[in-house]
């Protein structure tokens, strides 16, 4: 029985992607330290317990919902659910319990409209995006809502508001969904295909028109990038700060579009990855 805890313990890793929740409530932290005048400690740790279970539990519904075409792919065809490791009551009570313990956290040691937020990201996440993915490559759009909202989230569980500087914290890290959602659909097209998942912004695969759509939309990063500063929020140095960060997006994606080359989404993946916490940080320190 020892023997198969950890085997246990890593299924259950796998289905709530555990180490990618914790990753992505980090901007939702960052979030509340750019709103909190001084940090309340619990608070602050209701919001990462909860954030993360809310977040670990929209994984797995999407697992539980893509089981089958999970099973068609190299990469998640070892999931717990398509090998059977784990059963299919087990997961739904697991999310299940995850969502409503990380949105009760929530309502009582932050707020009503972060719980209200989270509730919402929860439901598109699981009942819009994740249906949609294997009907139109739009599923990126949809996604991209409750993959924005964790910043503002953040923010308004230290404020109680929704303010400019929460739609500004929402709107950056929307539009930078885009490209870092397309480059990993750049280099995982021909194993989406096999599931039905065509997430490039068009049919044709790795072809110049979707490498043009990546460079566009990651270019607008820099304006949008630039859009504290231009509203007065910030000063000189945290603005060339943030026009670094969006060069950073920018280079891969003109190298994309000019060469077609694996290793340039793979480099416009990792850029993604520096950029957020980037501007996060910097916006953390001016603001």
């Amino acid at each position: 029985m020892s023997d198969l805890l950890p085997s246990k313990r890593k299924d259950i890793l796998a289905f709530t992607k555990l180490r990618l929740a914790s990753l992505v409530i980090f901007s939702a932290l960052l979030g509340y330290a750019i709103g909190a005048e001084q940090i309340d400690w619990l608070t602050f740790t209701a919001l990462g317990l909860g954030g993360t279970m809310i977040t670990a539990a929209s994984n797995g519904m999407n697992q539980i919902l893509e089981r089958q075409p999970d099973g068609l792919m190299d990469r998640t065809r070892n999931r717990p659910l398509p090998t059977q490791r784990m059963s299919l009551g087990f997961a739904w009570a697991l999310s299940l319990s995850l969502a409503l313990t990380g949105m009760l956290l929530l309502w009582l040691f932050t707020n009503p409209l972060t719980c209200l937020i989270s509730f919402l990201a929860l439901l598109s996440y699981v009942v819009f995006y994740t249906p949609l993915k294997s009907k139109s490559p739009l599923a990126v759009f949809v996604g991209a809502f409750p993959g924005a909202a964790p910043p503002m989230l953040g923010y308004v569980a230290a404020t109680g508001t929704i303010d400019a500087v929460a739609v500004l914290l929402f709107c950056m890290q929307f539009m930078w969904q885009f490209p870092h959602f397309w480059a990993i659909a750049w280099r995982l097209d021909d194993d989406y295909r096999k599931a039905g998942f065509f997430l490039l912004p068009f049919p044709n695969g790795r072809s110049k028109s979707n490498a043009f759509q990546i460079m566009l939309y990651s270019f607008s990063l820099v304006p949008v990038g630039l859009a504290p500063y231009w509203m007065n929020m910030i000063g000189l140095w945290p603005m060339l700060g943030l026009l670094l960060a969006g060069l950073i997006m920018a280079v891969p994606a003109l190298r994309l579009y000019l060469y077609s080359d694996m290793k340039d989404s793979s480099r416009l993946m990792f850029a993604s990855f520096l950029y957020l916490p980037m501007i996060q940080i910097i916006l953390f320190f001016a603001l």
